[in-house]
């Protein structure tokens, strides 16, 4: 059993958990009964940043239809439409060795796919979390619950794993966002 983190809580990864080199980033959530008659279909996305908390390039996004950023060190497992079932609805898989060294954090994100036309926020999602395995043992490191804070965000910056002293941490960030992907792109320095 991993840790249970809080929003805003920071944790060791690297640090305590010596050798650690792969891991798996899994995101999951599930959506409350919706009856506006369209499909509810949430998105995982990776931003790569460097020291400015901007990414340098398009290559530094990650999501289903670029599914590998940082030298082939983050690879995007690819897109599941329904969320249905248990478990992780998408994951990441990270080679922490060899991030690029110009790479300060990795950031997760959940966008609810054509939120804004399709009338949904994340008031209409639940049982968000995000947890961090050793890809090599399936171990489960660190979880974070995001609980139900949000209501017209279209958009969630879940966590960030983040260089410090040589050592990879995870913060636990749980901000919502209004404008969906869109507004994270242009935040993170993208067009």
């Amino acid at each position: 059993m991993g840790i249970n983190l809080s929003k805003g809580q920071k944790v060791d990864l690297t640090k305590t958990n010596p050798g650690l080199v792969n891991v798996t980033v899994g995101l999951g959530w599930d959506t409350n009964k919706y009856d506006g008659g369209k499909d509810f279909d949430l998105d995982s996305s990776v931003f790569l940043l460097g020291s400015n908390s901007k990414c340098s390039s398009e290559a530094d996004f990650v999501f289903y239809n670029n599914t590998t950023g940082g030298n082939g060190s983050v690879v995007h497992t690819g897109d599941n439409r329904t969320g249905d079932g248990d478990g992780d609805d998408e994951a990441v898989n990270v080679n922490l060795s060899t991030v690029p060294s110009s790479i300060e954090k990795i950031a997760f994100c959940i966008t609810i796919h054509d939120a804004e036309d399709r009338g949904q926020n994340f008031g209409q999602v639940s049982n968000s979390y995000v947890r961090i395995l050793n890809a090599d043992t399936q171990e489960e490191l660190i979880r974070y619950d995001l609980g139900e804070d949000f209501s017209i965000e279209t958009a969630v910056v879940v966590g960030e794993l983040y260089r410090h002293n040589n050592e990879w941490k995870f913060n636990a960030i749980g901000s919502g966002y209004q404008g969906g992907l869109g507004a994270l792109v242009s935040d993170f320095g993208l067009n």
